[in-house]
């Protein structure tokens, strides 16, 4: 549910608390997914050579992981119907990343 939608009948509204510094949010290039029978695990990275930083790990229930990524196809449908199509990249041709002078 997004911040504009109202709970529908049943449903319990859930206040989040989040402090600034998370609302900020911070900036992933990568992400790498790994999993086991019991979760998915998603470690979201910078990746900036020679170096790279973890931003965030997230842990997640297979169900919940299937819900998310739903989510992300319907909302990445939008997008494109909104803003056009994405051009598709294939990762890293050049195997440079960053900017190229």
């Amino acid at each position: 549910m997004n911040q504009n939608q109202q709970p529908q009948a049943g449903q319990q509204q859930i206040q989040i608390k989040a402090n600034d510094e998370d609302l900020k949010g911070k900036y992933s290039n990568t992400v790498q997914m790994m999993h086991t029978k019991e979760e998915f695990v998603l470690d979201f990275l910078n990746i900036f050579p020679p170096t790279g930083t973890l931003n965030s790990r997230v842990i997640v229930s297979p169900s919940h992981f299937k819900r998310m990524t739903a989510a992300m196809s319907d909302n990445l449908k939008k997008y494109e119907e909104k803003f056009g199509k994405i051009k598709d990249v294939k990762g890293e041709e050049s195997g440079k990343m960053g900017f190229v002078g």
